[in-house]
């Protein structure tokens, strides 16, 4: 399956691993992009030391690309920005800002640089200030997000701009990646499936709440404050949702949440922690290597292409 963005990256697959914070590391982001797909480091709220040790051992499990997500609201952005112009990874995604101070320094080292974008206005913008593609992420996709859905904003965004553009939120399968490409996306970027890899450190009760999850089963905390976070639904949530409804302050409910997305990923704390997760969650039913989630998604991807009218019962007259 070849794409402006396999070619524009060097991929095999047009499959890129989103950047979750605590759970995309080295080893998950070397493990899918051995797979022919690209994986991305979740810089997240790291310091710069931290993600340098993760981009060394990144290339020390694989020669294929890979890539940095960087969360540009972090106070590390900018060292994080600087290592990876020093280091040359091959990618840089962006999310939470805009990484246009960064951009002449990135592209300098041949660095291609991907903003994660929620609507078309900031789509634009990020072409202006000279990205090489966008992700436009719709608001079916886990940790903090935006309003419009996949299917809204994935055209529109495509209309809007003439860098490719990777559709994101809501795709675990081979019917959303079919999806993606008629709403004229060239990639997808997905989190949520590839925190049930094998190869992703998120804590065993993490990646079995997924499995068992039901579409009901996500739950978005954090609206009455701006900061819409989409997780599984857990006792934390319910009283996060709970402080929301009786009005607490933001900084009541920052207060409240620092720390449980950790302790969620790490841990597995069922109690306190956060476990961010996508709409899709329950259609996934298994936790496999990240090399069999992507062959799958590619081999089914391409016979649900080839075969797509057939199957469906389609006709055209």
């Amino acid at each position: 399956m070849k794409t402006q963005i396999t070619q524009l990256l060097g991929i095999q697959h047009p499959i890129i691993q989103g950047g979750m914070a605590w759970v995309a590391d080295a080893k998950l982001a070397a493990a899918v992009s051995n797979a022919g797909g690209l994986g991305l480091i979740g810089a997240a709220n790291a310091p710069a030391d931290v993600v340098e040790k993760m981009i060394l051992q990144a290339k020390s499990l694989t020669d294929k690309p890979f890539g940095v997500n960087i969360m540009l609201m972090s106070p590390y952005a900018q060292q994080v920005a600087e290592l990876c112009a020093r280091e040359k990874v091959k990618v840089v995604t962006t999310g939470a800002g805009n990484p246009g101070k960064y951009m002449e320094m990135w592209k300098n080292q041949g660095i291609k640089v991907i903003p994660v974008v929620p609507s078309v206005a900031l789509a634009k913008r990020m072409e202006r200030a000279g990205a090489d593609a966008v992700v436009a992420e719709g608001t079916e996709s886990g940790g903090h997000i935006g309003e419009a859905t996949t299917m809204c904003l994935v055209p529109q965004v495509v209309d809007a701009v003439s860098i490719p553009v990777i559709a994101a939120g809501g795709i675990a399968d081979e019917r959303g990646m079919t999806a993606a490409f008629a709403l004229g996306a060239q990639a997808v970027q997905m989190g949520t499936i590839f925190v049930c890899a094998e190869e992703s450190p998120a804590h065993l009760n993490f990646k079995q709440m997924i499995v068992n999850a039901k579409d009901t089963d996500v739950t978005v905390t954090g609206r009455a404050g701006g900061a819409p976070i989409r997780s599984l639904k857990t006792k934390f949530t319910k009283r996060l949702l709970a402080m929301e409804k009786e009005g607490a302050s933001f900084e009541e409910f920052e207060k409240a949440a620092v720390g449980s997305l950790r302790r969620g990923v790490q841990e597995g704390d069922m109690e306190t922690g956060t476990f961010m997760a996508g709409q899709i969650s329950g259609l996934i039913k298994e936790i496999a290597p990240a090399k069999e989630i992507v062959e799958r998604l590619v081999k089914n991807t391409e016979d649900l292409l080839a075969h797509l009218m057939e199957k469906r019962g389609i006709t055209i007259e």
